[in-house]
């Protein structure tokens, strides 16, 4: 079903048709307008439970009682909203309850900035909750059921992540998938281990040395198998609905010499700037990291091993290397790639077509730099 509609309520739409039984959110810029359809879609009769609650650390706390108690779960967020939910969060994995949030990415405080960047998931990395970074809004609106569905065969959260007011506020057509063809994909959710008074049991509790370790291993193995599951997921919507999902989208990486690696929207400009360079005859591609968490290491090597390298991110860890720059120069050692870093962007600064023009020609240097785009 084909609609012009904001990237926002659109979301919101295909959240409905997940039949999320209890959603709990307190509305924030720039997801307040995912809140809002919720909440009349749930005065419209639409959705089983809405919680209106006083702060975002209440909405994921009310959440993790509803999916301990085998319901699926939603909530949105962003910015200093997600931060407010930090401790949460890892309770949420920790206690393995898949449920799913959608964050529009927002710099963070101080100063204040309600524009984009993706500081606020990306300080989320080591919380335990799978990460999807859509690239426009119909992939944001495709990730939402496989989140769901994702989520509830791992027994993981999920965030599923796309640029505020970029994205979020952007009107265009977008394909949403109705009802009907959602229950083809996601089936409903019954988990095997939840609180039941008829059948008492312990979920989060207090654990000692003896113990605590094993706990984390298990949650770190269960993220690792996560990868599987993730793209046998994406293969199957592309099955039903003819859109392929996987860990990683490499468009024109396989016979590049040079490759821009991003995530979130500045990676369709990426693409745009690629096809443009490859029409004079250069030989680019660009990379989509679509998972962060977990990450897809080894696709990343094998698209990139041997190319010259140039990650653009809007994060930064502060007195360490930039986050995805870490990672996928981790990815590549022991081979001859050059990665280099651009960070930019910072706080709704505009990455435009010139600046990654511009970075596709500082790699033609073939020495990796570490800089700032102004």
């Amino acid at each position: 079903m084909i609609k012009t509609i904001e990237g926002s309520r659109a979301i919101a739409e295909q959240v409905v048709y997940c039949e999320p039984e209890v959603v709990a959110c307190y509305p924030i810029t720039p997801s307040t307008h995912i809140a809002e359809e919720l909440a009349k879609n749930y005065a419209d009769g639409k959705i089983k439970k809405f919680i209106a609650v006083e702060a975002e650390f209440s909405a994921i706390s009310a959440l993790i009682g509803a999916s301990a108690a085998g319901a699926r779960t939603f909530s949105t967020t962003s910015g200093q909203g997600l931060l407010l939910m930090h401790e949460p969060l890892l309770a949420v994995s920790g206690m393995r309850l898949p449920i799913v949030m959608v964050v529009a990415n927002r710099a963070v405080s101080s100063p204040l900035n309600i524009w984009n960047d993706e500081q606020d998931t990306i300080t989320q990395r080591d919380a335990g909750w799978i990460q999807l970074y859509a690239k426009n809004n119909q992939e944001a609106v495709d990730l939402v059921p496989i989140a769901f569905k994702v989520a509830e065969q791992a027994m993981l959260p999920a965030m599923v992540c796309l640029d505020g007011f970029i994205l979020t506020h952007a009107v265009e057509q977008i394909d949403i998938i109705e009802k009907e063809d959602v229950k083809k994909f996601l089936p409903e959710f019954n988990p095997e281990i939840k609180l039941d008074p008829e059948n008492p049991l312990s979920l989060g509790v207090y654990a000692g040395p003896a113990h605590y370790q094993d706990f984390r291993k298990d949650l770190e193995e269960g993220m690792q198998e996560a990868k599987k599951i993730i793209s046998k997921e994406g293969e199957n919507f592309g099955e039903l609905f003819g859109k392929h999902y996987n860990l990683i989208l490499a468009h024109k990486c396989e016979d590049a010499e040079r490759i821009i690696v991003g995530i979130g929207s500045l990676v369709d400009n990426a693409i745009e700037v690629a096809n443009e360079l490859r029409e004079k005859g250069e030989k680019v591609g660009v990379l989509h990291v679509r998972t962060f968490r977990p990450f897809p290491r080894e696709e990343i090597r094998k698209e990139l091993e041997g190319k010259i390298v140039g990650v653009i991110e809007r994060d930064l860890s502060l007195g360490a290397s930039p986050p995805i720059y870490s990672e996928v120069s981790e990815a590549m050692q022991g081979t001859q790639t050059i990665v280099s870093s651009f960070v930019g962007g910072l706080g709704g600064k505009t990455i435009t077509r010139p600046i990654i023009r511009n970075a596709f020609e500082k790699l033609k240097e073939k020495n990796p730099v570490r800089e700032w785009i102004p």
